[in-house]
């Protein structure tokens, strides 16, 4: 009987620390993000932003440089982007990227050290674009970045190839099994914070325009009219997306939305309107800029398909509500803020 009482009381303190192991220890701070009562409050753990900090802490902005003597594009060759800027504005541009994207490879990650203007490099006929695609970010998706804009580092962070990037993933089928084709689900996936949702939210929705939404405007399809598509598996996939931008920013659902209505944008917050545009931003970037310079890279640098790596929220959010928690890098890099002349 003793031996029973102590398995027993062995047995039910496993049982406790194993619930217990999925909670937080105090103390956890809350921020109420809506009007009072609507539960619209965000939760964070001191001791997880604390981690975060460093990894969203902007680097040291060079000092500025002087706008006199001779353009760019007159003293170097091959100058398609930035060639109006002057020589020392040029020079400590490059010299931020070479920082932002390979402070261990220097200028020969993207430049042949013989010959500077040549292209023969595919990571430079790569690099000019992401200039271009940067100064569309900043002049054109004020919607979504406003005023503090991005540059290089807002995703590389000092990595060749920004660390949080997408690929179109394989085809998960168990051949001669009950369990058959998963149709894109039912399977934990990272990518949708270890939920069963389908591994794939970004396909739809970044690269594709498909609806983001959980129902139809009719019960069923009228005679004569086309489908509802607007299924439980559509859903899944908008769901798959949003548990994506929560993991992405470091926040819940009550960020954007008021739970007791997510549809409803006459009670939501304006972060959502944000969202809206961050969306259609990230589709036209995977699209414009991303997906027609799949032929440049190396067959080493695709997906699994043969696809180009994509951004995503994560890309540049990387955990925390706004890139770099809202540090103005953009401010300092003018020549980023609007399209360059060609």
């Amino acid at each position: 009987m003793r031996l029973t009482i102590r398995t027993f009381g062995v047995a039910s303190l496993t049982l406790v620390l194993a619930v217990l192991a999925g909670c937080e220890r105090p103390p956890i701070e809350t921020v109420q993000t809506g009007f009072r009562g609507t539960a619209m409050v965000q939760v964070y753990n001191p001791r997880t932003l604390a981690k975060e900090a460093p990894l969203n802490a902007a680097p040291a902005v060079p000092e500025a440089a002087s706008a006199d003597g001779p353009k760019a594009k007159e003293i170097f060759k091959n100058v398609k982007v930035l060639g109006d800027l002057s020589v020392a504005q040029f020079t400590r541009h490059m010299t931020s990227i070479t920082q932002w994207v390979a402070p261990k490879e220097g200028c020969a990650y993207c430049h042949n050290l013989e010959n500077l203007a040549e292209d023969s490099k595919y990571t430079k006929v790569v690099a000019r674009r992401m200039i271009e695609m940067t100064q569309r970010i900043n002049s054109n998706w004020k919607q979504h970045v406003a005023q503090t804009g991005v540059t290089c580092y807002t995703c590389h962070r000092g990595n060749n190839i920004p660390q949080q990037v997408w690929y179109a993933p394989k085809d998960r089928k168990y051949a001669n099994s009950l369990l058959g084709d998963l149709a894109g689900q039912n399977q934990p996936a990272r990518s949708v914070g270890l939920t069963s949702l389908p591994f794939d939210p970004f396909t739809p929705f970044l690269l594709n325009a498909a609806d983001i939404r959980v129902n139809g405007n009719e019960a069923m399809a009228m005679k004569g009219t086309a489908a509802n598509r607007h299924s439980t598996k559509q859903a899944e996939h908008t769901y798959g997306l949003m548990v994506h931008m929560s993991e992405s920013l470091g926040v819940n659902c009550t960020y954007c939305h008021n739970t007791r209505n997510f549809q409803a944008w006459d009670e939501s917050r304006p972060q959502r309107v944000t969202s809206w545009y961050g969306i259609r931003m990230a589709r036209e970037l995977n699209n414009d800029y991303l997906k027609p310079l799949t032929e440049a890279f190396p067959k080493h640098r695709l997906g699994p398909k043969g696809d180009v790596a994509k951004v995503n929220c994560t890309t540049c959010h990387q955990g925390a509500y706004k890139p770099l928690y809202g540090a103005p890098m953009a401010k300092d890099f003018p020549e980023l803020q609007a399209l360059a002349a060609k």
